[in-house]
């Protein structure tokens, strides 16, 4: 009878440690939504890591030389040579329109 009585405690237990262990929030989901965050935080790390790649190269260039000087400021700050001229290049007024055609095909078209 002792025996029944402890199996049963022992059953018992098991169960409610399978419980805790599969179903409830401090188990296996949350083992499972902590890797998916480990996981995410790790794509994220390898983007910063190359961010900071190319960032630590840019300033070892703007250290060394001044070509990596001289192309900031064309690009960041419209910077040109005094001996260049400079072309602004407006957007197209009607995008995918077709270029206007040549006097010769126009003088084909009219009547």
């Amino acid at each position: 009878m002792l025996m029944r009585y402890l199996l049963l405690l022992l059953l018992g237990l098991f169960l409610l440690l399978q419980y805790r262990l599969w179903i409830s929030d401090e188990g296996m989901q949350e083992m499972w939504r902590l890797r998916e965050l480990v996981e995410e935080q790790s794509a994220r790390n390898i983007e910063l890591e190359q961010r900071n790649a190319a960032l630590e190269a840019e300033v070892r260039d703007l250290r060394q030389g001044k070509d990596a000087v001289e192309e900031r400021a064309r690009s960041d700050l419209g910077m040109i040579h005094a001996q260049e001229t400079f072309f602004q290049i407006v957007g197209d007024e009607y995008p995918g329109a077709e270029p206007a055609p040549d006097a010769a095909d126009a003088a084909e078209q009219t009547p």
